[in-house]
């Protein structure tokens, strides 16, 4: 096959040993790489029912097809468990040098298996494969821990997937760091921190082989300079945290842990402000034209010389919707999350519900008290010094709050209603125990069904129904029937990306609209000359058609059910009280018919199972036998 190498690779920590396998070229169609062909390892790999932090909870790596390749924003790899945040399926995206070297190894796939004895890190170096020692790794940052291999082994070629102390001490919300990127979101690191797996590093040397190189780097070099444009103006210059002031006039900029969508000083945490003030650098990921990453600076103060990159979704989470102004502080606390190895998103909402239980009264200075504070501190909604300690607390479980947080909100709020009678569930902005996103669905009525649908939670990465909202071509208040059919195609358009993997930046640099008219034609020949294949517009459609099948498949067979796609309580029954979207809820009433028309526009039941017709129809006839109605 050209494109892949045809070999997957199985490590076992618990015995130490490993083993190859084979696949076919018919299944390499069907699943092609990314979150798509990690969630299908997944399927294939893990015990049904099993604890997300248990030996029988593999980790499942699959490579980007377009990776080490002149494909631009194709340097992506796709990771799969189940999550240790929502029990069902946890997949996640990340990018740059490690998934080049992990193709150039001759790996398509990963799959770890079991739990070390001893803390460890895994060497793939090509096709031989070395358990090291990992403990003098323990309590490292992340970035200081890829620097330490990549010292240890001698050659700055060997790139790393690791856990920072968050993963360590096994909080939720910990994710998987590579080359400053993130495999986040869904609590990845406590799943490689139960395994006491510290580290997995790559060296590879060898080429990438594709079926049309002269047609490929022709399709590469007219996106490449489409993707120095002006689709990507926005993005290069001020990056996604170009969206805070967008959306505080849209009255969608979480507030004071989503208690309104309007922030009286959004002025001093947006794009523009960092852009000015802090901004050190753009840098981008590998096989990237576009380098949308900010690097913020803050050069002197009581956070010395922090130094780390800003995004839209971090910056809402541990600024507006902590209620903090400062710039600096929400730099630390990014920097702080990154380097310490945990979700930036998860850790400001959950931070920002443990704010709201400050307000109200339920904790007090004393429940903050732990070894690093012993005095305890005031947790109340815009400060930015709370915001950072706190971060610094449940990446080592640090003291009662340290511990709770490491949870996240889901399971902190259910084990706070528990001792203390609280109910503070009405406040935990959560979907189906993860974090909600950094836009407020209440008044985004086709994003809503989007986010409770998610097969990962609420994730607007995974759908991208908000942009009809957004963008007007439905009225964002209202519900209709017009609104299944739109949740149902913007997540395939989506799980397409994700599947090969792409980076979504370039969605606009194939026609200048972000649609399957202009990117399915150009995406086929992508794929053609990589692999040799014949795809046209319909096979590239059925990719996300699948990608999302088996996500789903996964998760009813850990026990879905149609209660599951839910939203949180406040945005049901609390209306925001400012800005242009106040006075809106999403019913009971109106979720459930969303719910109705997501599922008949999928070709569902009633009841959100896939029916057996179905899933043979896309090639997933195994899968059918085992959960098809």
């Amino acid at each position: 096959m050209h494109g892949y190498s045809g070999k997957i690779l199985h490590i076992d920590l618990t015995d130490r040993k490993t083993w190859v396998e084979s696949k076919p070229e018919e299944w390499y169609r069907t699943y092609i790489g990314g979150v798509s062909m990690a969630s299908r390892l997944c399927w294939e790999n893990i015990e049904p029912g099993c604890d997300p932090l248990s030996p029988g909870n593999p980790i499942c790596i699959a490579n980007g097809l377009f990776a080490g390749t002149p494909v631009p924003v194709g340097g992506k790899y796709g990771m799969a468990s189940k999550s240790p945040l929502t029990g069902f399926i946890g997949d996640s995206l990340s990018s740059s040098w490690f998934t080049v070297a992990l193709k150039r190894a001759r790996w398509d796939g990963i799959i770890i298996h079991g739990a070390s004895e001893d803390w460890v890190n895994v060497l793939i170096d090509d096709d031989k494969i070395e358990f090291r020692d990992g403990s003098h790794l323990l309590g490292m940052s992340t970035s200081d821990t890829e620097y330490a291999i990549r010292e240890e082994l001698g050659d700055d070629q060997v790139r790393s997937a690791v856990i920072g102390p968050a993963g360590e001490n096994l909080s939720r919300i910990a994710n998987v760091s590579n080359d400053g990127r993130k495999a986040g979101r869904t609590g990845h690191g406590a799943v490689w921190g139960a395994k006491k797996l510290k580290a997995l590093s790559v060296r590879g040397t060898n080429g990438v082989q594709v079926a049309d190189p002269e047609a490929l780097l022709k399709l590469s070099y007219d996106i490449t300079e489409a993707a120095q444009g002006p689709h990507t103006q926005k993005y290069r210059i001020l990056g996604t945290s170009s969206n805070v002031l967008n959306m505080n006039k849209l009255g969608l900029l979480p507030t004071h842990n989503y208690q309104e969508g309007v922030f009286e000083d959004a002025e001093l945490i947006s794009g523009e402000y960092l852009h000015e003030h802090y901004k050190a650098k753009t840098i981008a990921c590998a096989q990237c034209p576009i380098a949308c990453e900010q690097v913020g600076h803050i050069k002197e103060g009581p956070y010395g010389e922090a130094m780390g990159h800003v995004e839209y979704e971090s910056l809402f989470a541990l600024s507006s919707n902590c209620g903090v102004n400062d710039m600096e502080a929400a730099i630390k606390a990014i920097v702080n999350c990154n380097e310490l190895g945990m979700d930036t998103m998860s850790t400001g909402v959950t931070i920002s519900w443990a704010m709201e239980c400050y307000q109200r009264g339920i904790f007090t200075a004393e429940d903050f008290e732990c070894e690093r504070y012993p005095e305890g501190f005031e947790a109340s909604f815009g400060s930015g010094t709370a915001m950072v300690r706190l971060t610094e607390m449940i990446a080592d479980r640090d003291g009662y709050m340290g511990d709770l947080l490491a949870e996240g909100t889901k399971r902190a709020s259910a084990r706070l209603d528990e001792e203390r009678g609280t109910e503070s569930y009405q406040w935990a902005m959560h979907i189906k125990g993860l974090e909600a996103p950094g836009y407020d669905a209440r008044s985004l009525k086709t994003f809503a069904v989007g986010l409770a649908a998610g097969t990962r939670g609420g994730c607007h990465n995974r759908s991208a129904a908000y942009d009809p909202d957004i963008k007007g071509d439905v009225d964002r208040f209202s519900v209709d029937e017009t609104r299944g059919e739109l949740a149902k195609s913007t997540e395939e358009y989506a799980a397409v990306y994700d599947t090969l993997p792409l980076c979504k930046f370039i969605r606009r640099c194939f026609t200048g609209k972000a649609d399957r008219a202009g990117a399915w034609p150009a995406i086929a020949q992508l794929i053609n000359a990589t692999t040799g294949w014949e795809f046209d517009y319909d096979d590239v459609d059925l990719i996300g058609e699948r990608a999302h099948a088996i996500k789903k498949a996964f998760n009813i067979r850990e026990g879905w059910t149609r209660e599951d796609d839910h939203l949180p309580y406040r945005w049901h029954h609390e209306p925001m009280s400012k800005g242009a979207s106040a006075g809106h809820v999403v019913t009971d009433e109106e979720l459930e018919y969303l719910k109705d028309l997501y599922y008949e526009a999928k070709g569902w039941t009633k009841e959100g199972l896939i029916p057996k017709q179905k899933l043979v129809e896309l090639g997933m006839a195994d899968v059918a036998e085992e959960i098809g109605v």
